[in-house]
């Protein structure tokens, strides 16, 4: 394999020094075809001072403006002699990408005229939202942590390895050609940076999936009434919209009305809202928030009603307004069912539901600036499901309010299964102050949830950031249980830690299955295969791990990770995953292990070893790379998760 240079100079139409020319429609398919692997790669190779936003945003546009000038260039890149690293478009494309990425991370002293790249990108721009990848583990931040401390050229020769799969040589080449005076250098500082190759393409660095947040809600509202013409559209909306009475005083936060619908009308009556009695629950066959009554203090204000029945129609710039993935944040289509209305410790809250959403409204005691409206979907909610919302949340505490079914609330550290939990109280079903585990800094210590008692069980409920926290349970898949009981309590200890990557992605239940047991080879004890599935309200984009815990381990080890699967769920509750363990005499060993409907198990590549049944164990040395599969007691054939 040979390694050439990279010349983006256009071409008169014969191809220069015998390299190939590339015309644009080339260059545009290559762009189009692998987009997310560019802008992956142009954000790695950003410097993380740029901060989350700007560093996405720049990610995009260095890649949207990776196209030649010209309609062809020349262009020869490290490549293998098939696959995208062999296309020419791509390899042009790719070193664009790169070399506009490191003169991005170049500081700008003011001397001289600064390069395009180092300045903020005019396109694409997204008003009024922060935009930023979704949040890893605690291996994605080590890894991104340890980054941040490269160099730009250190950083580009790590990408260019793990994400590209480049060899050192073809790595050198590409960082002459984007500018890099010193690439042996880099290579030599890339070193310093443990080989977790792998952990590149997770969501962590996807600039391509990400979460949306507003940005500075009071410098812009400072903005909009410093400007005349806003000031002039206000007037002239208010004048046409001929508002009676008290105007838009009564709707609070709320942005002006824009129609004047019977219907919509009706939706945002106060006097109309769904109010269930107290006692409905113990007669109805449901056990959902439909049978909720109406709780606390101030469901007869029927001004802060009327705000935020408003709000949630029309929310103004000010209001600070969050979903869950997959739901819809419009307007409600008919009267909602009123569940809360109250004071908070410094807020009041109003919860409703339409039969599809629950809706959090707060406000400040004070006043109405810097109300927050918060969506969650919970269609199809029962039982544990609708056991709880959050009420409240102040300085990493979390407060809940509970199913009028729920006769006792608790605080259970899921860390330590054999410690008594912990009573938290409630009151007019609201339950006292619980730290969230999703507010700890640092390491994991503990995982704080929720066990409520009613309706014949425990069960156990953890926060994740959203309004309605998960529920939890074990057990093979097509018939999970409680995860109250003892047993379940210590299955899911090594693991509770690991829910914290299931933070804010629309989390309906997560369950914790032992597939499997394997005696280690130095006979030092027998490892627990677990996989946790996390299902997810909207149906799609539940997430599957694969951990691997060792005898008196204090946590267990994420060995593959899937989305979108049916492995590890009721459909198919079959799993295969694979790991590579060092003995304490310090050998390396491939340890892989199946549910037990598995007749056998091949490890190809850097590892090559079969074994009958449903654990395989193989001596190996470190770093290597292997693929698995394995054929079920049926004959079907089973793919090791990744």
């Amino acid at each position: 394999m040979q390694s050439q240079d990279v010349a983006f100079s256009p071409a008169t139409g014969n191809s220069a020094k015998g390299r190939p020319v590339v015309d644009v429609e080339q260059a545009e398919a290559a762009l189009v075809e692998h987009y997310p692997r560019l802008v992956r790669l142009a954000y790695l190779v950003l410097p993380p001072s740029l901060g989350l936003g700007r560093r996405v945003l720049t990610a995009h546009a260095l890649t949207q403006r990776a196209l030649p000038r010209g309609r062809t260039a020349a262009a020869v890149l490290p490549a293998q002699s098939k696959g995208r690293a062999g296309d020419p478009g791509y390899a042009l494309v790719r070193l664009q990408v790169l070399r506009t990425a490191l003169e991005a991370g170049q500081p700008w002293r003011g001397r001289t005229v600064p390069k395009r790249s180092q300045l903020p990108p005019l396109l694409p721009q997204v008003w009024g939202l922060r935009l930023f990848p979704r949040a890893g583990g605690a291996d994605e931040l080590a890894l991104d942590q340890r980054l941040s401390a490269l160099s730009g050229a250190a950083r580009a020769a790590y990408v260019l390895r793990g994400l590209e799969k480049l060899p050192d040589s073809d790595v050198r080449t590409a960082l002459e050609a984007a500018g890099v005076e010193r690439p042996i250098e880099a290579l030599r500082e890339a070193d310093e940076v443990p080989e977790r190759y792998a952990l590149l393409g997770s969501a962590e660095f996807d600039p391509c999936s990400l979460h949306a947040r507003p940005t500075d809600l009071m410098r812009r509202r400072q903005h909009l009434k410093a400007a005349l013409v806003g000031a002039a559209a206000v007037a002239v909306c208010g004048t046409l919209l001929g508002l009676p009475g008290d105007g838009w005083a009564p709707n609070g936060a709320a942005a002006p009305a824009y129609a004047q619908n019977p219907a919509a009308e009706a939706a945002l009556d106060p006097a109309r809202l769904t109010l269930v009695t107290p006692a409905a629950w113990k007669t109805s066959a449901r056990t959902d928030f439909s049978v909720w009554p109406a709780r606390g203090d101030l469901t007869d204000d029927r001004a802060l009603l009327r705000r935020a029945l408003a709000v949630w129609a029309r929310p103004g710039e000010t209001v600070q307004v969050s979903a869950t993935p997959g739901t819809p944040s419009g307007g409600p289509a008919g009267p909602p069912q009123l569940l809360y209305a109250g004071t908070v410790d410094a807020a009041r809250v109003v919860i409703m539901y339409d039969g599809l959403r629950i809706v959090r409204y707060a406000e400040p005691k004070d006043g109405t600036s810097g109300a927050a409206l918060d969506f969650a979907r919970v269609d199809g909610a029962t039982g544990a499901e609708a056991d709880a919302v959050v009420l409240d949340r102040a300085d990493g505490n979390v407060r809940y309010l509970t199913a009028p079914w729920v006769r006792k609330a608790e605080m259970r550290n899921l860390r330590e299964p054999a410690a008594a939990p912990i009573d938290l109280g409630l009151t007019d079903g609201v339950s006292g102050l619980l730290a969230s585990p999703i507010a700890q800094k640092g390491a994991c210590r503990s995982w704080n949830t929720l066990q409520v008692t009613g309706a014949g069980s425990a069960r156990l409920l953890s926060d994740l950031g959203e309004l309605v926290p998960a529920h939890l349970t074990t057990g093979r898949p097509t018939a999970p249980r409680e995860a109250s009981a003892p047993a379940a309590l210590a299955t899911w200890s090594p693991f509770a830690c690991s829910l914290a990557a299931m933070h804010s992605q629309g989390v309906r239940s997560v369950n914790a299955w032992r597939y499997a047991r394997q005696p280690l080879p130095d006979a030092s004890g027998a490892a627990d295969w677990v996989c946790t599935r996390a299902e997810t309200w909207r149906g799609d984009g539940a997430r599957i791990l694969a951990q691997f815990h060792t005898p008196g381990g204090q946590y267990g080890a994420v060995a593959a990770k899937s989305e979108n699967t049916v492995a590890c769920g009721p459909r198919d509750p079959n799993v295969l995953a694979g790991v590579l363990w060092k003995s304490g005499a310090g050998e390396w060993y491939m340890l892989a292990a199946g549910a037990e409907n598995t007749a056998s198990i091949t490890a190809t590549g850097g590892v090559s070893s079969s074994a009958r049944g449903a654990l395989l164990a193989a001596k190996t040395q470190q770093g290597a790379q292997a693929g698995l599969k394995g054929t079920l007691k049926d004959g079907r054939a089973i793919a090791g998760l990744r």
